[in-house]
């Protein structure tokens, strides 16, 4: 409980007492007549950098218990703000995306906002979510999804947007979408098939199944099954084991590969080619060379 201390007109005071659980927190004085409320934006999604041993780690949070981290506009306008200001920090070299909702990862689109929407409305919040999940795509560093709990529709097309996936045994994923008579417009229907398969693929959007993380695992949609409570421990393992690398080498690699899987073979070898020149002027990279002759721990910082 927090007390908010509040002044009036007349330097009196009053005290109001609010909770602080995922909720709209208000405000308010009543003096001569007038209602005054001032509104403070929760937060739900929630951006920390980490230090340490983990510095060079940033982790996006979800945070919207009351219902069950579905993707409304304020987590969205959060999670956007956090991958802008991720895409240009120079000291994040792993990003790791989690829940701290016991239970869930992420249910999908908020069904009940969804609801109020104008057709041109929900048409366009179906647009800033793909976008979303581009631009989480795209983020130079990699990126790791620490899946416990539901990550449906919406959930599962975020992960998706992930350079690895770490589901625990709670976990539950799929893409039931047609069973509103809609299709999955995250991009779930382009990674799905690109990471699994395309006749995979289309059975699981077709008939909206619902993964555990053992059949998860089996057909690829995740790289690491852990027990219950641990997929953040191992994803950040995980994250632990890139840190040491060169940045600068590990956001050319994952270039290539991006760019290079939507091309030919051919084409794919020009894509490596250009990368691989954007290593070779480079500080981190006689440091390397150094360091491996003078039989050394290298120390890479991004130069």
């Amino acid at each position: 409980m927090i007390k908010h201390l509040i002044k009036n007109v007349s330097n009196s005071v009053k005290y109001s007492t609010i909770k602080s659980n995922n909720e709209l927190f208000s405000r308010s004085s009543v003096q001569f007549g007038f209602r005054f409320t001032t509104t403070e934006t929760p937060q739900e999604c929630i951006l920390e950098r980490l230090d340490g041993e983990n510095k060079g780690i940033s982790v996006i949070s979800f945070n919207r218990g009351h219902v069950k981290n579905a993707l409304g506009k304020n987590l969205m306008n959060q999670f956007r703000s956090h991958l802008n200001e991720l895409r240009f920090c120079p000291d994040t070299r792993v990003v790791i995306v989690r829940s701290l909702v016991e239970g869930v990862f992420c249910s999908g689109a908020d069904l009940k906002e969804r609801a109020q929407m104008s057709q041109v409305e929900a048409s366009q919040f179906v647009h800033s979510l793909r976008s979303s999940f581009t631009e989480l795509e795209t983020l130079q560093m990699p990126t790791i999804a620490a899946i416990e709990g539901v990550a449906v529709g919406g959930g599962t097309e975020m992960v998706l947007a992930c350079d690895f996936r770490v589901a625990s045994k709670s976990s539950k994923m799929g893409l039931p979408e047609t069973g509103l008579a809609i299709i999955p417009g995250a991009g779930g229907t382009q990674r799905l098939p690109r990471l699994i398969g395309i006749p995979r693929a289309k059975e699981l959007i077709f008939t909206g199944a619902i993964l555990d993380s053992k059949r998860a695992l089996e057909i690829g949609l995740v790289q690491y099954e852990t027990e219950k409570g641990e997929a953040f421990d191992k994803a950040l393992d995980i994250a632990k084991q890139i840190l040491p690398k060169g940045p600068i080498a590990i956001r050319m690699a994952k270039q290539a590969i991006d760019r290079g899987m939507n091309v030919d073979q051919a084409s794919g070898m020009v894509i490596e080619q250009a990368s691989y020149a954007q290593v070779i002027p480079t500080k981190d990279r006689i440091e390397g060379l150094t360091a491996f002759k003078e039989k050394r721990k290298p120390i890479y910082k991004g130069e």
